[in-house]
């Protein structure tokens, strides 16, 4: 019997709490970033491909539930226990807008042409914030039914998604009348929702299984039932032929996305995987987990058929000095690591 060949993935530490949010900016001329939310209430940015620590958001007093990057990765959002959602200039690390709220913000996302916000949390209210003018009062559409966990755009923003803590299902808002057009039914609460890049599937995990959606006719094209409880799951978005699902087993397992066989499965974590996304280009994926460390596993080689599509549409590989770039102007990245001397100089 042929033995198995062990995935080695890269090791992210720095989170000092559970990792609970993972998300990963399009593909920039910069090359593309990684964004990671923590209970340690310190969000971090990563270069996508090495994984290396570009900086850390300081300023938010509680736990971070979600983070995203707008389309250029310019800005950084994060939703927070501390009753906030903030928007941070991701080249400086500074602030650049704190959105207070009445209750703990679980969820957080920029629209595609990078204007507004989303968010939603534990006070049952979807809100629109307007980022050209962000001293306006937020547009709220109509009242979520129950405490907001997951929520994003689609439909070139026309179309909010988002799902709740304590219900099944996946709610579809009309951004235009503020009103719910569609409900794509669950049995157990969706712990991850994500629209995939060409805009075609919503891929949801809730219990035990991973369903897709068509994301314009709301059709559930495939639903398959994974062998653990499953938190988050993530479609491939080059191919769209394998997708990856993690949960409470502590391990990273990889689907073929037309069958539900199990191709991989990949060990490392000491703690439920609470957060899966693959990168912009497929070619990784990123987990993180209850254990505090971020891993990046890499897609594994090209099957013929994949190469070939590759080698018809050409493939762009970004060299690490641009993405060196970037990083140059985060001041932050600085004082972090002063800190940590610091801290390391007290013990």
């Amino acid at each position: 019997m042929d033995k198995k060949k062990v995935a080695v993935p890269l090791v992210c530490h720095g989170h000092s709490r559970p990792v609970v949010d993972l998300f990963y900016s399009p593909i920039t001329p910069d090359g593309f970033f990684l964004i990671s939310a923590s209970k340690d209430s310190s969000p971090m940015l990563r270069n996508g491909e090495t994984g290396d620590w570009i900086g850390t958001f300081e300023g938010h007093k509680g736990a971070v539930w979600s983070c995203c990057l707008d389309t250029n990765a310019l800005r950084a959002a994060t939703a927070s226990a501390d009753f906030s959602a903030k928007v941070w200039d991701a080249l400086t690390g500074d602030v650049l807008h704190s959105f207070e709220h009445k209750h703990i913000v679980r969820a957080c996302a920029f629209s595609e042409d990078t204007r507004l916000l989303l968010t939603g949390g534990v006070e049952k209210v979807i809100r629109i914030y307007d980022l050209n003018r962000p001293d306006a009062p937020p547009r709220e559409v109509d009242k979520s039914p129950g405490s907001v966990r997951t929520a994003a755009w689609l439909h070139s923003d026309q179309t909010i998604l988002s799902s709740c803590t304590d219900m099944g299902g996946v709610r579809l808002w009309d951004v235009r009348t503020g009103k719910i057009v569609q409900t794509l039914e669950t049995k157990s609460s969706v712990t991850s929702s994500e629209v995939s890049q060409d805009g075609r599937y919503i891929t949801t995990a809730d219990g035990s299984t991973v369903k897709f959606w068509d994301a314009n006719y709301f059709g559930l094209v495939k639903s398959y039932n994974i062998p653990c409880t499953v938190e988050s799951a993530s479609l491939e978005p080059k191919f769209g032929n394998k997708f990856i699902a993690g949960g409470e087993d502590m391990w990273v397992h990889v689907f073929d996305f037309h069958t539900g066989d199990e191709i991989a499965c990949n060990k490392g974590h000491h703690g439920p995987v609470h957060c899966l996304r693959f990168s912009p280009g497929g070619e990784s994926y990123a987990s993180g987990s209850e254990d505090g460390t971020i891993r990046i596993w890499q897609t594994g080689p090209l099957t013929q058929d994949e190469t070939e599509a590759l080698a018809a549409n050409g493939k762009v590989k970004v060299p690490a000095e641009e993405v060196s770039r970037k990083i140059e102007g985060f001041h932050i990245a600085e004082e972090g690591k002063s800190k940590e001397k610091e801290e390391a100089g007290n013990e």
